[in-house]
């Protein structure tokens, strides 16, 4: 059988105790006197326009949305073009096999595996540049949208403040 924790059990934990926790004696906490009110009355919440905050955020979530929208196409974009250059490359290294495979002479062979190498190489690194920046293209698109919107955001705001004097 197991046994009832202690501090969950009101008679034995004092903080359920009036005697001993005066913030529940409705008499001792001033958050349980009717003067709570009164208490508070100074501090007036400012006048908030809720319609303009919505719409702020309304745009907020427009914006976060066209960003992912633009981030996704950019994705499809690089997976497009990294399938083609996979394609090629499959491509490429067949009639590899087959230029190797007519070379008769062993001199001849290096050469011009040293000649597909040196093309092969050019090759990956102009793939790497071309993906690189179709991926900064992509982030640099989604990035603008961001950075349009927190621009307003903050210029909102600065209404919001100015608008409250």
């Amino acid at each position: 059988m197991s046994q009832a924790n202690p501090f969950f059990d009101v008679k034995s934990n004092p903080f359920f105790n009036p005697e001993q926790n005066p913030f529940l004696d409705p008499e001792k906490n001033p958050f349980m006197s009717k003067d709570f009110a009164k208490m508070m009355s100074p501090f007036k919440p400012a006048d908030v326009d809720i319609d303009a905050i919505m719409g702020s955020q309304r745009k907020n979530l427009e914006a976060v949305a066209e960003a992912n929208k633009k981030a996704f196409e950019g994705v499809q974009a690089a997976m497009t073009r990294q399938a083609e250059i996979v394609r090629k490359a499959m491509q490429d290294s067949s009639a590899t096999f087959k230029v190797l495979s007519e070379a008769k002479e062993p001199g001849e062979q290096a050469a011009k595996q040293a000649e597909l190498a040196k093309d092969a190489l050019e090759n990956a690194v102009a793939n790497s540049r071309e993906m690189s920046d179709l991926v900064m293209k992509s982030q640099r698109a989604a990035l603008d949208v961001l950075s349009k919107r927190v621009a307003a955001s903050l210029e909102e705001f600065k209404g919001y403040v100015d608008s409250g004097k």
